[in-house]
């Protein structure tokens, strides 16, 4: 195999062998915390369903990009294309807005408790789950139009305006087709990209006050309880900006393709590369900051050492609050 196609299959496999068990471990672990306590925090239920998105981007575009790396040519037909096409576009957008309101709930989550805070937090807390389903809907939505201009690669001359997608092409057929859609969902990015990076310098400002007020503090119940709400906000702003950096990085080598006048396949899998990343990094940057998941893999494998070692000494594995 060519040097060069070789290191594409590698870094595409690579974000696949990592990606798709990370965010299934992440998915187990919280329904296990589920079964075990009986509830799963807000913020945990943002999370197990963002590493189901990242699920499905991995699961719908970069195993298809690491089986075309090896060589593998025609496997979807027109119907397979039209069904993973939308299946990544759906949860691509779904990983956007589910982050964006990872970082404005925490946001909300450590804002002071004034009267309007205090309500906010009550409500979207309280409705999690049911502003996720609202988002998923409206994906669903937005981007049913991707089944009517989707098929399989064929052996004929395509319109200027087709995006050439591994196995599949989505062709808008005129131009102004083909800007309106790039345009309203560049937007649509911008949008959410936008919210969850305000909220982010406002978790910092807010994380930045919070070191001069109560710096060596440690004793009260309360300042036990906020040192932890504190330590999931750097989580939370971790894995925002872990986003933003793979997102402005995929977006300015998107910008500098619109000054070429054929851009190379090369720089086409870069960006996807860099597009594809978060959904294979997040769920390692998920577990190493959440203390939940951790004692709950701790619980996990505590238990089976005592069954498999046959020890009965009364240990009990607590999960923390």
């Amino acid at each position: 195999m060519d040097p060069h196609l070789l290191l594409k299959a590698i870094g595409f496999f690579l974000l696949v062998i990592i990606g798709i068990p990370g965010n299934m471990f992440i998915i187990i672990q919280f329904a296990f915390v589920k079964i075990i306590e009986k509830k799963l925090l807000p913020t945990n239920m943002i999370l197990t369903m963002l590493a189901t998105a990242n699920l499905l981007v991995i699961l719908s575009r970069i195993i298809l990009q690491s089986l075309n790396a090896v060589g593998i040519k025609d496997l979807l037909d027109d119907s397979e294309c039209k069904f993973v096409i939308f299946t990544y576009r759906v949860s691509r957008a779904m990983s956007i807005c589910i982050t964006s309101l990872l970082s404005c709930h925490q946001c909300i989550l450590i804002a002071p408790s004034t009267k309007v805070w205090t309500y906010l937090k009550q409500k979207v807390s309280q409705n999690v789950m049911a502003i996720i389903t609202v988002f998923s809907f409206l994906m669903l939505l937005m981007y049913s139009y991707c089944i009517h201009i989707t098929h399989a690669k064929r052996n004929m001359t395509s319109s200027f305006y087709t995006l050439h997608l591994v196995y599949c092409d989505v062709d808008f057929q005129t131009y102004t087709s083909y800007i309106i859609n790039g345009t309203l969902y560049a937007l649509w990015d911008f949008l959410f990209v936008t919210l969850m990076m305000l909220a982010s310098f406002y978790i910092v400002y807010i994380l930045l006050q919070h070191e001069r007020t109560v710096k060596g503090i440690r004793s009260s119940d309360r300042s036990q309880k906020n040192s932890a709400e504190y330590k999931a906000s750097r989580a939370v702003f971790l894995l925002v900006a872990l986003y933003v950096i793979l997102f402005g990085l995929d977006n300015s080598m998107w910008a500098y393709t619109l000054t070429l006048s054929n851009v190379s396949p090369d720089l086409n899998d870069v960006r996807i590369f860099l597009a594809s990343s978060y959904a294979t990094l997040s769920p390692i940057v998920i577990y190493i900051t959440n203390p939940k998941l951790k004692h709950s893999w701790k619980y996990t494998f505590g238990e089976r050492s005592s069954l498999k070692n046959g020890e009965n000494n009364g240990l009990v594995f607590s999960i923390s609050k």
